[in-house]
């Protein structure tokens, strides 16, 4: 699933581009993709983008006249300008805006939201720019992961819920997901079993300054080598996460993992769990 710097630096190459572009038409060839009906999506056409932005980990696509096109991506979905409109043969489309002609007619561009996979789980919404807020999604965001975690963290997470599980709760913090939270907790070296309410004021603020680090560095990374168009696959510049069985890049120790049902959970034993490996968590009991 696309997380905070993906889904930043593709909001900030998009805005790059598209700002103040007129949109000539919007079609949701997956119907099922787009959640709301008034107003109609019909009312995008004509309307300059003023602004491509994020909240969390959805895309805010802000338009002239107080409309605001709410973007999720869910795990498959990716959001991308190309040169050429998609043709009638292309499933992947859920959502495409027409970019009116820049250069005359042979300007082509179309903002398409495209989605990989058969769960067709990306979704959209058409809101006046003044109800952005109070949108069940964004009104339930807990503050944002990047620039500044929030001073709070402690009292965010004081929970007899492991870590893993409530830095990617959005409703605590927003913006991190599976694949930064190995990187996080690897970075603080604490471990993702460790449950919230037993942190302690120096692991918080390990945690804090690693949230930091670590989502500014995968931002600056994108920034160096992310150009228009976005990769479907950004390169992501991970250390454990994905790297079960490889040596870890601070101690060389083996990066265990645990799978669970759609996705899998990256750590190194020696810095996070005192040597301890959960190999099957239906067979182990979590660590402490």
């Amino acid at each position: 699933m696309p997380e905070l710097p993906e889904v930043e630096i593709t909001a900030r190459r998009l805005d790059a581009a598209l700002r103040g572009a007129t949109i000539e038409s919007a079609l949701a060839p997956g119907i099922n993709a787009l959640k709301t009906f008034d107003p109609p999506l019909s009312a995008l056409e004509g309307r300059a983008i003023t602004s491509i932005t994020r909240r969390g980990k959805q895309f805010v696509i802000e338009v002239a006249g107080g409309l605001a096109l709410l973007v999720h991506l869910m795990s498959a979905g990716r959001l991308q300008l190309y040169d050429k409109r998609a043709g009638p043969r292309d499933r992947t489309s859920r959502l495409l805006l027409r970019i009116a002609d820049r250069d005359g007619p042979g300007d082509q561009r179309e903002l398409r939201l495209r989605e990989f996979g058969t769960k067709q789980a990306a979704w959209v919404k058409l809101l006046a720019s003044d109800a952005l807020d109070a949108e069940e999604l964004i009104a339930t965001l807990g503050p944002e992961a990047w620039p500044q975690p929030p001073d709070d963290l402690k009292t965010r997470l004081k929970a007899p819920r492991p870590l893993h599980t409530m830095l990617r709760d959005q409703r605590v913090i927003a913006g991190i997901g599976r694949s930064w939270v190995d990187e996080i907790l690897w970075t603080a070296r604490l471990s993702p079993f460790k449950r919230g309410d037993d942190l302690s004021d120096e692991e918080a603020l390990a945690l804090r300054e690693a949230i930091a680090t670590v989502l500014d560095g995968a931002i600056e990374h994108y920034e160096r080598v992310i150009a228009l168009p976005i990769p479907d696959k950004l390169p992501l510049p991970l250390q454990v996460h994905r790297k079960g069985g490889e040596p870890c890049p601070r101690c060389g120790a083996t990066i265990e993992q645990v799978h669970y049902e759609d996705y899998v959970m990256c750590y190194c034993p020696a810095e996070q769990t005192q040597g301890k490996v959960l190999k099957d968590r239906r067979l182990s009991r979590l660590l402490k």
